[in-house]
């Protein structure tokens, strides 16, 4: 485990003039910082949501900590990339990363032989946002709600396919508890990111989808597509209309998305209350409910401590999916 400057202080055996002077400096760094740049490590490319909300927390960071914010997006391999790159930062503060569902929940169920433990080398700062999924049907489905789907699917197991951003993603996942809870089989076709899913969808090339409400509620209203209903624990503020899947008798399958902060374990307790605290001013403000709500996304704040019993959580209840459906890769 690493060892932070004020770890180093506090050794043993130390005489007690040098360990003082030694403490005092320590505290003197940290009353300091920031005294850099602040980096946050995106693994994922610029524009979507991941991205969107970690440049909001730079911005909120740069004004309150008076420090340059760099962004920096390491894709590739599902998030994994810029996990690994993220679990190697110095643990000095200088170094967070914007987390998801897949990056810090679903990756270490799918993926076999990761280099790190998300659970052992961050420590979570901050959960900010999440994202309840939709289940969305193409315009010609011949069911109008969940239950009809179901009906339908159960009368010709294999029949009806389901897209999704790809093999171990929310989506997929999401796709696999419902069909966990519902006893239906439904045929997976994996796209390479959320954008081909949807225009499959609006095609007609796929029966259904778990996506992001945002991504289809302007193709609802224009009649290309349908939402049957909302998977999460209570109605989308966007679509209230669309009740959720509990409400329509299918229990334990929820689907979406979630968004924090975290930095490498290590990272000086002062510094992580700090960035904490600021990120609970930024998630309380009118600029990022704005923002957030013209993602789609619902504000969730959650403190470091929430936050890790959160992704513990989280690691349980996905990974349970993942190996019921045997859903595995190698790295």
């Amino acid at each position: 485990m690493r060892q932070n400057k004020l770890a180093v202080c506090l050794t043993r055996g130390m005489p007690t003039l040098l360990a003082m002077g030694l403490m005092l400096l320590c505290f003197s760094a940290l009353a300091q910082y920031p005294d850099r740049p602040i980096k946050i490590l995106v693994s994922w490319p610029p524009g979507g949501v991941t991205d969107t909300i970690a440049r909001l927390a730079a911005d909120h960071l740069s004004k309150a900590l008076k420090q340059s914010m760099v962004v920096e997006n390491r894709a590739g391999a599902n998030g994994i990339l810029g996990t690994q790159a993220a679990a190697k930062m110095p643990a000095d503060g200088y170094g967070l990363m914007a987390v998801t569902a897949e990056t810090h929940a679903l990756n270490p169920a799918v993926y076999k032989g990761l280099t790190y433990d998300v659970l052992r080398d961050f420590d979570p700062i901050a959960m900010l946002a999440r994202v309840s999924f939709v289940l969305a049907g193409r315009a010609d489905l011949e069911a109008n709600n969940v239950i009809e789907l179901i009906a339908l699917a159960k009368a010709k197991p294999g029949k009806y396919s389901a897209a999704s951003y790809g093999v171990g993603s929310t989506s997929h996942v999401g796709l696999a508890s419902f069909e966990k809870a519902t006893a239906t089989d439904f045929t997976h076709v994996p796209f390479q990111g959320v954008v081909p899913a949807v225009n499959a969808l609006l095609a007609g090339q796929v029966d259904v989808a778990f996506v992001n409400a945002f991504n289809v509620e302007q193709h609802r209203k224009a009649g290309k597509v349908k939402i049957l209903g909302a998977a999460g624990s209570k109605r989308i503020n966007t679509i209230t209309d669309v009740p959720t899947l509990a409400e329509q008798g299918v229990v334990g399958s929820e689907a979406g998305n979630w968004y924090g902060l975290v930095a490498p374990r290590g990272i000086p307790e002062t510094v992580r209350q700090r960035i904490d605290a600021e990120m609970k001013i930024m998630t309380a403000s009118a600029a990022f409910a704005e923002r957030a709500k013209a993602m789609g996304v619902e504000i969730e704040y959650r403190s470091g401590a929430q936050f890790a019993e959160f992704m513990r959580a989280e690691g349980r209840r996905l990974g349970e999916v993942v190996r019921d459906k045997k859903i595995e890769l190698n790295q």
